[in-house]
């Protein structure tokens, strides 16, 4: 098994969450300081915009725009001319804040949400992933989710994988034409470690951020471990990118109680990025 570390590219945030690789620059959401953020190899930063009600998943339609989870009034906007706007309202789906998402080649929207308002210890309640489809019409596509985070689709666009923190373990369903979910099967079980965000290589290996563990492992389907990334502060996403695709980026930060300290920290591996996001 493989261990490795990280060099630091950006301190001094206070949450980053949900970085994706688009325009050969790292996107993620600052969900504390209420920013999308994008960020080159350099480590020169931009400010994209500002999501008052707390941005998480980000993703880009086949037209090129980007789509942006707004957690706490559970909506999801779209920017178009340097303003946000609403692209479906999904408070009627959404049991609590909305979460990650991905988004598929047609177009597809897929979105998680906590379930419960696990930070201040309410009862749990099963979560749904909800779809939006290019034409903004939403609907409910699988239910009875432990907490579902971290979502990606491989390549062919076939089959969908999504992280249930709180179940410790990654479940896939296949992909109809129509975008709806069938076939739902545990593709790993994790045991110990409670995914949080998660990405596709070329070897349909998955890399997982674990918090509450200062690490991010590969996973392959069915569960075997091959490597391990140790970091000081707690992972709570990764993203695949870099001019190589080789680059495993993680967001990291203290904790989930003292959101503070964010840091993007970077490690380069052997096997590139694939699928979405």
């Amino acid at each position: 098994m493989n261990k490795l570390t990280t060099n630091v590219l950006l301190k001094d945030l206070k949450f980053p969450e949900a970085p994706r690789w688009h325009d050969d620059r790292l996107w993620f959401s600052d969900m504390e300081d209420r920013k999308v953020m994008s960020v080159n190899v350099k480590g020169e930063i931009e400010t994209i915009l500002e999501v008052p009600n707390r941005p998480s998943g980000l993703g880009w339609l086949p037209n090129g725009r980007l789509l942006v989870v707004s957690m706490e009034d559970r909506k999801l906007f779209e920017l178009e001319s340097g303003a946000l706007k609403e692209f479906a309202d999904l408070g009627r789906f959404a049991t609590y804040h909305l979460n990650d998402m991905v988004v598929s080649k047609q177009g597809c929207v897929y979105i998680g949400n906590f379930g419960f308002d696990f930070i201040n210890d309410q009862p749990f309640i099963p979560a749904a992933i909800i779809m939006v489809t290019p034409e903004r019409e939403a609907k409910v596509v699988a239910e009875n989710f432990s907490f579902p985070n971290g979502m990606v689709i491989t390549p062919d666009g076939k089959t969908i994988i999504i992280a249930e923190t709180l179940s410790a373990r990654l479940t896939a369903f296949d992909i109809k034409n129509d975008g709806t979910l069938i076939n739902r099967r545990l593709w790993a079980d994790l045991k110990s470690i409670p995914p949080d965000g998660i990405c596709l290589d070329e070897e349909e290996a998955i890399w997982v951020a674990a918090p509450g563990q200062h690490r991010v492992v590969r996973v392959l389907e069915g569960g075997s471990i091959t490597d391990i990334v140790e970091i000081k502060n707690e992972a709570y996403a990764c993203m695949l990118g870099g001019p190589n695709l080789t680059t495993l980026f993680i967001a990291s930060s203290i904790s989930h109680h003292i959101r503070e300290k964010g840091q993007i920290e970077y490690v380069e591996v052997d096997v590139p990025k694939a699928g979405f996001p």
